[in-house]
């Protein structure tokens, strides 16, 4: 595909504004072609990992319809599909604002599953919702409408930018539709970021279950005193294929984007019953810091946010493989203090 600069860059310098919300940022379905090629390609290998992570985890998708809310040009259900199959989607519905979008989307739906009913709009019920990156674009109005559709689902697969703006907000939704809420508990104010539009919305009772990133159902260790800084974010890694790729390097030079970095902020939520993870598992926060002594690493855990250090000295095998950024998110940890006597990726063993 012959890539067209100006309408790339047009793209990028109204996502890059944080003016895509104000008005439909698609003029044409050859946007959306540029867009489908280049920029939502990498919007769609952070769906890969989220994916990989769920599939790690056991989870499956409820059987039923499917609703890509805030579609685009429908890369998250495409991902969505490629990952778990078309086995228990009764129906695919493909909702955004735009209709130019919503007509691309459906027909690059129906080209690749064409045994797959796809429908443009809103069903009376989502079994799955599937969300990626809308929370730069709505106003509160827009987050409780959107809200409303989460409420009637059972399962929601939530995926944002990895900033600190993006991960607060969606930790505040967190809170306001994990399962504990279902038991009465009140969630006060100071519970949400207070940046946040979502800050100022009510308790909710909605029950889900928090599948994703969280090790724990607890409430988020990023609103622990002290914790104001962190966020909750990973960092997905791209295909290794387009380092070699002259497409994915001519694009990276010409829109001045550096193919390494993808972080993102996710939630997967579900009615149905999660997989128990052991006591001591903790899902790595950023990147590790890497020093010459140690590897630094921050993990989110049932006891809160958790320092751990891998030592050089005594765990060099570890160290070079931290360095070189070959960190599974999800693990398990020994500690003693600070200090990672064990550390491995959870590989689906029995809870502790």
């Amino acid at each position: 595909m012959e890539l067209d600069w100006s309408t790339l860059h047009r793209l990028r310098a109204g996502f890059l504004a944080g003016a895509a919300g104000h008005r439909d940022y698609w003029q044409s379905p050859a946007d959306l072609a540029q867009y489908d090629a280049t920029f939502a390609q990498r919007i769609g290998w952070k769906w890969d990992f989220v994916l990989n992570d769920l599939q790690q985890l056991g989870w499956q998708p409820p059987a039923g319809a499917v609703l890509d809310w805030g579609c685009g040009s429908g890369v998250a259900s495409r991902a969505l599909l490629d990952h778990f199959g078309q086995s228990t989607t009764r129906e695919l519905w493909l909702s955004d604002r735009s209709a130019l979008a919503v007509q691309f989307a459906t027909r690059r739906a129906r080209e690749k599953y064409p045994e797959l009913s796809v429908q443009p709009g809103l069903p009376a019920h989502a079994d799955l919702l599937v969300i990626s990156h809308v929370l730069t674009e709505l106003s509160p109005a827009g987050i409780e409408e959107l809200l409303q559709f989460a409420s009637q689902a059972t399962a929601v697969l939530w995926v944002e930018p990895g900033t600190y703006e993006a991960s607060r907000q969606l930790i505040s939704i967190r809170e306001r539709l994990r399962a504990t809420q279902a038991s009465g508990q009140k969630l006060a104010k100071d519970e949400c970021s207070p940046s946040s539009p979502v800050g100022s919305m009510p308790s909710a009772t909605i029950g889900f279950n928090i599948v994703a990133p969280c090790p724990h159902q607890g409430r988020c260790g990023v609103l622990a005193p002290g914790c104001e800084s962190h966020w909750c974010h990973q960092f997905a890694p791209p295909p290794e294929f387009v380092f070699a790729d002259a497409f994915w390097t001519n694009f990276a030079r010409t829109m001045e984007i550096d193919l390494r970095s993808l972080p993102l902020s996710y939630l997967v939520l579900d009615r149905r019953p999660g997989t128990p993870l052991p006591a001591n598992a903790a899902r790595i926060l950023g990147r590790p810091e890497v020093f010459k002594p140690h590897v630094a690493l921050l993990g989110c855990s049932r006891d809160g946010l958790i320092a751990g250090t891998v030592s050089r000295r005594e765990d060099a095998d570890g160290y070079r493989r931290l360095k070189k950024g070959k960190c599974p998110s999800l693990q398990v940890w020994e500690r003693a203090g600070s200090q990672l006597k064990s550390w491995r990726p959870w590989d689906g063993e029995s809870t502790a």
